[in-house]
């Protein structure tokens, strides 16, 4: 069966917050308020300019997603998209899924014109890692640091 790429919609958005609760539990060991989840991705869902959702169809069934959202560089003049919230179906790994979104976004993103793609991943999640160098993405000169409040 076919894998489909598609934009995400409001009617997507449970499978979404299924999946969002399953990669915070698998990355970082917690427990995400639900109501909350459901809340902000519909929000992101309902209105584009807070981000996209982009979702990997297998028949009736969406097996991954990738969140976009997006930075304006003044230094470049132009959008940066940060792809968030992926996530592949532990059923479907290793079968590209995650490969056919990246490419998915990397290819809106250049129709669109955006300036480049950025994501960060846990320091210890060595698969996430392989995967993303394999897709031709590599380290960046600057370490992320956060100040987050809720």
């Amino acid at each position: 069966m076919p894998i489909i790429i598609r934009e995400a919609d409001v009617e997507d958005a449970a499978r979404i917050v299924l999946f969002n609760q399953a990669m915070a539990r698998e990355t970082e060991g917690r427990e995400l308020d639900r109501k909350v989840l459901t809340k902000g991705v519909e929000r992101l869902l309902k209105d584009p300019a807070r981000g996209r959702y982009f979702v990997a169809v297998k028949g009736d069934e969406i097996v991954g997603q990738v969140m976009i959202t997006t930075e304006w560089s003044d230094w470049r003049n132009g959008l940066v998209w940060w792809l968030q919230s992926v996530y592949v179906s532990k059923l479907h790994r290793r079968e590209g899924v995650y490969r056919m979104l990246h490419e998915h976004v990397r290819e809106t993103a250049r129709v669109e014109k955006v300036l480049g793609i950025r994501l960060y991943v846990e320091r210890d999640n060595l698969p996430a890692q392989e995967t993303y160098r394999a897709l031709g993405m590599g380290t960046s000169q600057y370490l992320m640091y956060e100040e987050m409040w809720a």
